[in-house]
């Protein structure tokens, strides 16, 4: 069998855990893991959010974006307020955390030139385009960039 039309999917996955891998061990410094990093990043480019759409937008199950939301509460980095029923939660990044959120941003942006070093401008708007491209199209909508 030729592995090598059909690993697609192992090599990406594998890529991805390194890249997680290094993400964290930056992130570490600050007390953040990734999954944290990514509420904190949609927020940042989206603004506040109900805990409904950061869930259905970074595609995580509910209960697992409650509990890391309740972590970045409970170290000041997000508010949750009521929304506009009892079961609605806006959530958002704290006054107090903006500006380190911000430094976080160029912190991941240089860490992302350091692993697109090697491509080309025109290499890294393929990458770009044929990650978009994975997936569906309702999941693909989610991560166009704004």
């Amino acid at each position: 069998m030729n592995f090598s039309n059909h690993h697609l999917l192992h090599l990406l996955n594998q890529q991805v855990r390194t890249l997680n891998k290094q993400v964290n061990e930056r992130l570490k410094v600050h007390g953040l893991f990734l999954s944290q990093w990514s509420i904190l990043y949609c927020l940042y480019k989206k603004g506040p959010m109900t805990q409904t759409s950061i869930w259905q937008y970074l595609n995580v199950e509910a209960p697992t974006v409650t509990r890391t939301i309740t972590r970045l509460v409970e170290k000041g980095w997000v508010t949750r307020e009521k929304g506009s029923d009892k079961r609605e939660r806006i959530i958002e990044i704290s006054n107090e955390a903006h500006a380190k959120v911000a430094e976080l941003v160029e912190i991941i942006r240089t860490y992302e030139d350091e692993i697109l070093i090697g491509l080309s401008a025109k290499e890294e708007e393929q990458l770009r385009l044929l990650l978009r491209k994975l997936g569906s199209k309702e999941r693909n909508n989610n991560y166009e960039e704004q």
